[in-house]
Formats: C-alpha cells, sequence, structure tokens
C-alpha cells in the first residue's frame, strides 16, 4: 500500500474546443457551485479548434470565486519558464491564489514546431524540462533569475509580482527520466490518463518518483498525486477508461487513493458532462473522502 495520507481533492477537466464554449463556461460555474476543487485545462495551442489554455482559464477565473484552476498541463517547449511563471504569478495575484501550475515537457513534438516551437526529443527535452523548472521556481519565489545555458538566456530578471500563495508546481510525467525530474523538483506528479497509464503501472512510477525525492533530500509525502480519469459513471457497461456504477467509482477511486498513492482526482466525462459532474460531486466525492477517512482511522 502506498498512502501518503494527504488529504484528497477532485476536480473537472475542462473541453477547451472553441466551439463548446458555452458548456464549458456553464460547467465550470456548476463545479465551482458543486465544491469540486479544481478546474483543468488542457493545453495543445497547435489543435486550431482549441482555446489558448492561459487566456480560457484568465477568463473563467473572472467568472468564478473559490475555486481553482490548474493547467493540465502548460507545454514548456511553447511557454518560455520565466514568462510562464509571470503569468502563473500575475493570474494568482489577481484570483487571491487560485492557480496551480501544471507542466510538461511537450509531448507532441511535430505539433510543437507547427507552431514555431524547438520540437525536443528524449534526453534532450527532458533536460530542458528539468532546467525549465528550476526557473520557473525562481521566477514564482521572486528571485533575480540569471541563466545562461544552451537551452535558456535569462539576463538578471527581477522575478514578480509575488503571489499571495505559493504557486505550486505540478510536473506531467510518464517515463522515467521525467518521474525523476518530478521527484527531484515538483511539487506534485501530474499523471496521464487512466488509460494511458493503467493502475498497475502506477506502482512503478510512484516508487520511481519517491526514490528521486529522497535522492534530493525531499520528503516524498509531501509530493501531490493527481490521476486524470477518463470514464462515465453509469449508463453502459462499456466505454473508454472506469466505467461504472457509483459504487464502482467510489471503490475504485478510495482504492487508488489507499493503495495507489493518489490524492487528488479530476474527472474526465465522456458524455454527459453536466449530469456526470453532478453524479461526481454529489455522490462520489464524499463517498470517496469517508472510505478513505475510515480506512486511515482503522490503521
Amino acid at each position: 500500500m502506498t498512502d501518503y495520507r494527504r488529504p484528497l481533492s477532485f476536480g473537472l477537466s475542462l473541453d477547451p474546443t472553441a466551439g463548446s464554449w458555452a458548456q464549458t463556461r456553464q460547467l465550470a460555474q456548476t463545479a465551482e457551485r458543486l465544491g469540486l476543487d479544481h478546474l483543468a485545462v488542457q493545453d495543445h495551442p497547435y489543435q486550431p479548434d482549441h482555446l489558448d489554455a492561459w487566456t480560457l482559464i484568465s477568463h473563467l477565473s473572472a467568472l468564478t470565486e473559490r475555486i481553482g484552476f490548474v493547467t493540465d498541463v502548460a507545454d514548456l517547449q511553447l511557454r518560455p519558464p520565466v514568462m510562464l511563471a509571470k503569468a502563473a504569478a500575475s493570474l494568482s495575484v489577481l484570483t487571491g491564489g487560485r492557480v496551480r501550475l501544471g507542466v510538461g515537457g511537450g509531448g507532441i513534438p511535430d505539433a510543437i514546431a507547427s507552431m514555431g516551437g524547438p520540437a525536443r526529443r528524449g534526453p534532450d527535452m527532458v533536460a530542458y524540462a528539468e532546467e525549465s523548472v528550476e526557473l520557473l521556481r525562481r521566477a514564482l519565489n521572486g528571485e533575480v533569475v540569471e541563466h545562461h545555458s544552451p537551452y535558456h538566456s535569462v539576463g538578471g530578471y527581477q522575478a514578480g509580482p509575488m503571489p499571495p500563495r505559493p504557486v505550486e508546481l505540478w510536473l506531467g510525467a510518464q517515463k522515467r527520466r521525467m518521474l525523476t525530474v518530478t521527484g527531484r523538483h515538483a511539487d506534485g506528479w501530474i499523471s496521464p490518463l487512466n488509460i494511458y497509464v493503467a493502475p498497475r503501472e502506477v506502482p512503478a512510477r510512484q516508487q520511481i518518483i519517491d526514490e528521486a525525492a529522497v535522492a534530493a533530500g525531499r520528503d516524498p509525502r509531501t509530493l501531490r498525486r493527481v490521476y486524470n480519469v477518463i470514464g462515465a459513471i453509469g449508463g453502459p457497461a462499456s466505454g473508454p477508461g472506469l466505467v461504472g456504477d457509483t459504487a464502482r467509482w467510489v471503490d475504485t477511486l478510495t482504492e487508488w487513493a489507499v493503495d495507489l498513492g493518489f490524492d487528488t482526482f479530476v474527472l474526465w466525462p465522456v458524455a454527459e458532462p453536466e449530469r456526470q459532474t453532478a453524479l461526481f460531486a454529489h455522490e462520489i466525492v464524499p463517498a470517496v473522502r469517508e472510505q478513505v477517512e475510515a480506512i486511515r482511522s482503522a490503521w
């Protein structure tokens, strides 16, 4: 069992498609009203029908008051780290600290190149991402950032403004090298969707993160662990991801919390997003919290 005993949180992934904007706006307000913790927005700006993630988040933040926002995940090859830190800190100031910054190394090189990005691959991408995360951290801390390398040239930027609360850096990672970077530098791990990283594959990845954290002098229990969960609550018995009635969802998310170590679950509904969000918030979230607390109390 790998329960880090962190408080649980729950979120909803929003569709950034321009044609679905009215529904996305309504869903964001519904998620806040129902008490969810996070709204997650994917970052694929090379998709012609996608709205820009930061523009979408900024607009939605003005339509909500409490719920947090997270990029799931911002592409570091298209968003220079010091400028990304400026954007995150600025939005954090404007929203009273409702910003979490999920970032990734950039997993679709050809698409990145189509927008003028460098399309780094393999170890080169990982080295760039690690350096980017370190620069993000320094900038979010309000430091003077000066750094010169083959990847970045920053000539003494005085970072700011200071956000009202630290902006957590969560790293999207799937393979060993990026998981190691997560353990060394990030505040949390964002796992790809459960159809890409299956539950049976999670323990080995958690172990890589934990070992890297310990080697860097960090406590693995301080890192958030986020699982993007695609599926359907109720309805047909088949479909992508986690499909089943509310009892199956409650038992499965409970197991993934206490056995796999996840503390944050982001719902990606495959259909009927309004209905699925309501079921998730009303029936799944409170029951999972109750079951996890009961298990933890019994230990």
